[in-house]
């Protein structure tokens, strides 16, 4: 599929832009300057022209941003690989000489190349910006991306350059791959600051598509790529390190925590990343319970493995540790990796496939029943109040995760340890690892169905 990629300097519009051409808010758009710094991607179709959209990272000219050169630098990368180039220039704020040569730069990557001038909302504003002009673009664009005016037009506009470059004979899109017929596995990457998830995204790119460093919060917004690997395709989700808002001094970082946590129920399947040399932390297991909470098949992965000295500790101590403080999610597989070194790393994949599958598995009535029959035999259900009662049947209700409802002689809760024990005997019975379970307790007041 054809790239197009919009660039520009802070605080321009860009990600409004972005968010406006995809239709649907995709990319954190704050009133401060530096929100976005990874690459954040989206599927844009005008007529029977369809093509990746990017949005990218500001071109920072001074101090105030620790990673500017690194911001900068991604955005090139972007560039260069692209099929179109949209420069957004502020309206608002007139031509600057840094826009100008911009603009010479960009004219030198030898792609079509938009100029689109923001922020511009009326027709007397429009009238008043003779110095645009001034950079000889052939293609010049005034638009309000808060306000969705000239939109429709940047669109069609990008689809005429891409028309025009592709070469003769070629159809309006790429051929479908060899699993078009199969939606991308969603597999979102979360943990806490600096546990290393932009890294093992890299590693899983085999490319630096996602800014890394040791400053606290370096990931603003969620990142997605889509990974190929033979006949299977992944969409691979970077996010913001999830800490305690009151702990985040800026806000721009507190919006990439807020959007981490609502981009968790858009997943098929969460990673859990910890770091190996310090696990897991309280917040580690702030965010686990946010995975377990969410009913998403989970996976825990300990990265940074190669840090730890060898024969320090084994994997069965490892996951002894991990498991003892996250006992609540000791139902997901743990995985040793290094995403600097590689080892481990693409079984992140087969695990993601194996928990999905396990959590959409629909259990047999008659076989749920057996199960029941020989709990209810061997170990007798315990209440709450510590009193002993049966449950009659069971039935599966739904998938991912896994639910099922449970039919008692009287109403009656499971006790806590009572209800740990069935769950984990009951993921043993049916091969459950790497999804919760939900059981929804009822009262048999009527006679079971035949």
């Amino acid at each position: 599929m054809t790239r197009v990629v919009i660039l520009g300097f802070p605080n321009a519009g860009k990600s409004t832009l972005f968010n406006k051409l995809i239709g649907r808010k995709k990319a954190l758009v704050h009133s401060l300057a530096g929100m976005t710094r990874d690459r954040v991607t989206g599927q844009c179709g005008t007529g029977d022209s369809a093509f990746e959209l990017v949005d990218t990272g500001g071109f920072y000219d001074g101090g105030g941003e620790p990673l500017a050169v690194k911001v900068k630098a991604a955005a090139w990368e972007a560039a260069r690989t692209a099929d179109a180039l949209v420069l957004v220039l502020d309206g608002q704020m007139g031509l600057t000489p840094a826009e100008e040569e911009l603009y010479r730069d960009l004219r030198k990557l030898n792609r079509p190349l938009l100029v689109a001038v923001n922020k511009v909302d009326t027709e007397s504003q429009r009238h008043a910006m003779g110095d645009y002009y001034r950079l000889g673009a052939e293609h010049l664009y005034f638009v309000s991306a808060e306000h969705k005016l000239g939109i429709g037009r940047l669109a069609e506009a990008i689809a005429g350059v891409l028309s025009a470059a592709a070469p003769a004979g070629a159809g309006p899109s790429a051929p479908p791959a060899p699993d078009a017929g199969r939606k991308p596995l969603k597999i979102a990457l979360i943990g806490r600051i600096n546990v290393g998830k932009s890294s093992l995204a890299n590693r899983l790119c085999g490319e630096d598509r996602f800014i890394v460093s040791e400053i606290p919060g370096t990931t603003r917004d969620s990142s997605d790529i889509l990974l190929r690997r033979g006949p299977k395709s992944y969409l691979l989700l970077d996010t913001a390190g999830i800490r305690k808002l009151g702990r985040v001094s800026d806000v721009r970082e507190s919006a990439g925590v807020i959007k981490a946590k609502k981009n968790i129920p858009q997943a098929d399947v969460l990673c859990l990343v910890l770091d190996a040399r310090e696990f897991p932390t309280r917040q580690d297991a702030a965010v686990a319970k946010i995975a377990l909470e969410s009913g998403k098949p989970l996976i825990i992965v300990l990265n940074k493995w190669d840090l730890v000295p060898e024969g320090q500790v084994t994997f069965a101590q490892a996951k002894e540790i991990v498991f003892s403080r996250l006992d609540f999610v000791s139902y997901a597989p743990l995985l040793l990796v290094s995403a600097l070194t590689g080892k481990g790393v693409i079984r992140l994949l087969d695990l993601a496939e194996e928990v999905y599958l396990r959590g959409q598995k629909m259990i047999p009535t008659g076989r749920l029943n057996k199960f029941i029959e020989s709990m209810n035999a061997d170990y007798p259900p315990i209440s709450t109040k510590g009193r002993r009662f049966t449950v009659k049947y069971a039935t599966q209700k739904g998938i991912l995760p896994p639910t099922f409802v449970l039919f008692t002689t009287s109403p009656a809760i499971f006790a806590p340890a009572y209800e740990k024990s069935f769950v984990r005997k009951l993921r043993d019975a049916f091969g459950l690892e790497g999804t919760p379970v939900r059981l929804l307790m009822r009262s048999a007041k009527k006679k079971r169905p035949a």
